[in-house]
């Protein structure tokens, strides 16, 4: 903005005047755009968490995880009841091979079909099946407390960025007063320069002051339209998508009195109640369940097997031909009668003439008179495989030494976490305890002030590090309280007690 030097006619100060007044008008209306904005889709602190809670990308992902979970611990139960498959095959054969019912060489062009029905069941193994299911379910705990624990997380990062939008408005409202307040000071002090009164000075500094009022004021609207951004990542809402917040008052939050917050109550309490620590809870008993699992699967195993099958053959037609004996062939067959030996002989055949055709046996025919049946036991007994299934139990015991550690690791985490966070919500209590008499003893310094500045015994310079002052302790008050707010619901979360709203 340019400096001016010499204001002696009368309308220039008019249009002056009244540039400054649009300034103000148009500050004034985007104040009062963002409240009907907010009138139109309001989100509040609940609908913000549940909104996050439900639709979160993370979240949506890790509950897939537990939903395959789940079918994991479902297909494991199924496993210990027995299996069945049936089975069947046809194909068409020629030349010389042989008849699949007879076992016979034939040559000959036919059709062939077989059909197998088999199961099998598990007897005993060692309870391997068994501390399988059992581990499946502990890791199904443990994916929907995981699920659990990033809800949580999501929802305490929606609020506070819920908070900062907050925070970021009051910014800017503060920011814009400040600015409307410069400009009724601007126009003053112009009117006392035109006069004569005061010196040309004293409008150049209120004019520096109104530049630097206009840079506050864009800095906390650009706050506001990055927290929203945050927040809507958090939604996971379109970036261009209308949003608009409700605005309470930070004080109508509720919130828990810090004295009921004493640090080592609520570890306690968040020991037996945060996701993460029952998520570790449930990865331990599933780990225990699947070295139990692995050490039975380095034992004999028995089963029971079964099956049922038969065959059909078709074919045109098969001749049939006499047959005519033709003597005894020695074998190498031998047999004892009273001490002598004596070699076994078989009857030879010839084939002789053509005695007719066979046809092959209807389908239904067939299929009972090849019905099979078997039934039977099997042991397995693992001897020698690579090392595979020792080194499975071994790498078992180690997960469960990691789990256990990683438990430690997370608890004192959580302890460190809760201490922090509770010395956290002291020291923001104190600052805007401390805050809150800044702005009673700044707001009487600027009133002292603005009256000297009005019968001209204090100097511009002196009036704008006052106002300057008194901006810094509205904003530091606003900063504080919403920041007393966030700490105190971080403990409300550790504590389980959800999010108050």
């Amino acid at each position: 903005m340019q400096t001016i030097h010499k204001i002696h006619a009368p309308a220039y100060w008019c249009k002056q005047y009244i540039c400054d007044m649009k300034i103000a008008l148009i500050l004034l209306f985007s104040l009062g755009c963002l409240t009907t904005g907010r009138a139109q889709q309001p989100w509040n602190l609940k609908t913000v968490v549940d909104y996050a809670m439900q639709n979160n990308i993370t979240v949506k992902l890790s509950d897939i995880q537990a939903k395959n979970a789940d079918l994991t611990y479902r297909q494991s139960r199924l496993a210990q009841y027995p299996n069945a498959n049936f089975s069947g095959n046809t194909s068409v054969n020629s030349g010389n091979n042989q008849d699949p019912t007879t076992f016979t060489r034939v040559t000959q062009t036919y059709l062939s079909a077989g059909f197998q029905l088999q199961t099998s069941a598990d007897i005993f193994n060692f309870y391997s099946k068994r501390n399988t299911i059992a581990a499946n379910e502990w890791e199904l705990l443990a994916a929907r407390a995981n699920v659990d624990k990033l809800r949580y997380d999501i929802a305490l990062n929606a609020a506070n960025a819920y908070l900062q939008i907050l925070l970021s408005l009051e910014q800017q409202k503060i920011t814009g007063l400040q600015i409307a307040q410069t400009i009724a000071q601007l126009t003053n002090t112009r009117k006392l320069v035109a006069a004569g009164a005061l010196p040309e000075i004293n409008a150049t500094q209120l004019d520096a002051q109104l530049a630097q009022d206009s840079v506050n004021y864009i800095t906390a609207k650009g706050s506001v339209t990055q927290n929203i951004l945050n927040l809507k990542s958090f939604m996971s809402i379109d970036a261009g998508a209308a949003f608009e917040v409700e605005t309470p008052e930070v004080k109508n939050i509720p919130v828990e009195p810090i004295a009921d917050m004493q640090p080592e109550v609520v570890y306690a309490v968040a020991l037996a109640n945060q996701p993460l620590q029952l998520f570790n809870d449930y990865k331990i008993k599933a780990a225990e369940k699947s070295t139990a699992a692995a050490k039975g699967a380095m034992y004999p195993s028995f089963s029971i097997f079964g099956a049922l099958s038969s065959n059909y053959l078709a074919f045109e037609r098969r001749p049939i031909f006499n047959q005519i004996a033709g003597g005894l062939s020695p074998t190498p067959l031998i047999v004892n009668v009273n001490g002598t030996a004596f070699s076994v002989q078989q009857p030879t055949f010839t084939q002789g003439t053509l005695a007719g055709y066979r046809k092959s046996d209807p389908f239904t025919n067939q299929l009972n008179n090849n019905f099979r049946q078997s039934v039977g036991l099997s042991m397995n007994v693992p001897i020698f495989n690579g090392g595979s299934l020792k080194t499975n139990y071994k790498r078992s015991r180690l997960n469960e030494e990691s789990l256990q550690i990683q438990k430690q690791q997370d608890n004192l985490k959580l302890k460190q976490d809760i201490y922090v966070a509770y010395n956290a919500a002291l020291i923001a209590l104190e600052k805007l305890n401390a805050s809150r008499k800044s702005i009673t003893a700044n707001e009487l310094t600027y009133s002292f002030a603005q009256k000297r500045f009005d019968i001209g015994v204090l100097g511009t310079f002196d009036l704008i590090t006052t106002q300057n002052n008194l901006l810094r302790s509205r904003l530091e008050y606003a900063l504080n309280e919403y920041d007393y707010v966030f700490k105190m619901k971080v403990l409300e979360y550790y504590r389980g007690q959800g999010l108050k709203f």
